[in-house]
């Protein structure tokens, strides 16, 4: 640390992530800083001067404390902390949570105001040069939904969803209420889910998030399963919704190499004998084909018969290109 000012800086970090009830000492304190007890205490009258609730606690163990439920975060950040905060507001930014791009640019301008220059031009380089490729919201979910569902599953508390569902015929009702036990959410493909145990249905189901009416707590709790992988299953119940066509493909390459290579909205894949079995739902066989054209490496048609002719007719259509 170059400066007093960082130091001081510093000090008060130090002493918001301590927990301990005596403090840390000032010893302690020197040593982290890199200075003497005495210019310990001279900082630690700069922070009483600034209005911070510096406590000494007296004793053999004492120390210096913050008055407990004082919380003041200084901005100090890494390079790489700065990058962390850059990179997640782009992320935030393309995730299609409706009505919040102004907490966003909101954020931003409150990190340009207190912010050092050098961090300041850091972050203002990221958000002028840096793209990510993630896929475009078709769904927007309210911010307000995912903050209601992700506290429900932390507390493993059911809730009450007003929900619009696709009807399944044209005369079935779209919208319903159900109780729900939300293991977790996941964004994939576009679009945010909540996942979990449906009452209504008495099984497992996912609900995008954008289709949720309203969301009440209910005084009622549930049990998480052991393990429960959220996005597995999105992924899993997204890949087996019923199409047109059911394929399925085996891989001649190891797990691994097939997790690396096949894009994750095409299936799910199981290790099978020597390779890895690729299975999808699919309304759009030239689509599977030009997937499946891109892999680096072989692989067989299982089924259907129609998604090799799909295939053949893409190779005559690059070979004539060619």
């Amino acid at each position: 640390m170059s400066s007093p000012t960082s130091r001081v800086l510093a000090l008060l970090e130090l002493l918001q992530a301590d927990a301990g009830a005596q403090g840390l000492g000032g010893a302690e304190l020197a040593r982290r800083l890199e200075v003497d007890r005495r210019t310990v205490r001279r900082y630690v009258n700069h922070l009483l001067a600034l209005g911070v609730p510096v406590e000494a606690r007296r004793g053999r163990d004492g120390g210096y404390v913050l008055r407990p439920g004082y919380r003041l975060p200084p901005m100090m950040f890494s390079d790489d902390e700065a990058l962390a905060l850059g990179v997640g507001l782009h992320v935030a930014g393309a995730l299609g949570l409706g009505g919040i791009t102004p907490a966003i640019a909101s954020t931003q301008a409150k990190l340009a105001r207190v912010l050092p220059a050098p961090l300041r031009q850091r972050l203002a380089d990221i958000d002028a040069t840096v793209a990510l490729d993630l896929a475009r919201p078709y769904a927007h979910g309210a911010p307000a939904t995912l903050r209601a569902l992700s506290a429900a599953a932390r507390a493993r508390q059911r809730v009450q969803l007003s929900y619009r569902a696709v009807p399944a015929t044209p005369d079935s009702p779209s919208d319903t209420e159900r109780a729900v036990d939300v293991y977790g959410l996941a964004w994939r493909g576009g679009a945010w889910y909540a996942v979990g145990h449906c009452h209504l249905r008495g099984a497992l189901r996912c609900f995008r998030l954008d289709r949720v009416q309203h969301v009440q707590a209910l005084p009622a709790s549930f049990g998480r399963p052991e393990g429960f992988d959220v996005l597995a299953h999105l992924r899993h119940a997204i890949a087996t919704l019923p199409r047109a066509h059911t394929v399925r493909v085996l891989l001649h390459c190891d797990p691994a190499t097939a997790r690396r290579a096949v894009f994750a909205e095409l299936g799910t894949l199981t290790p099978h004998g020597r390779g890895v079995q690729l299975d999808t739902q699919a309304d759009n066989l030239d689509w599977v084909a030009r997937e499946l054209a891109r892999l680096p490496f072989a692989f067989s048609v299982q089924r259907p018969v129609a998604l090799r002719r799909a295939i053949a007719a893409l190779a005559a259509r690059l070979l004539a290109r060619a």
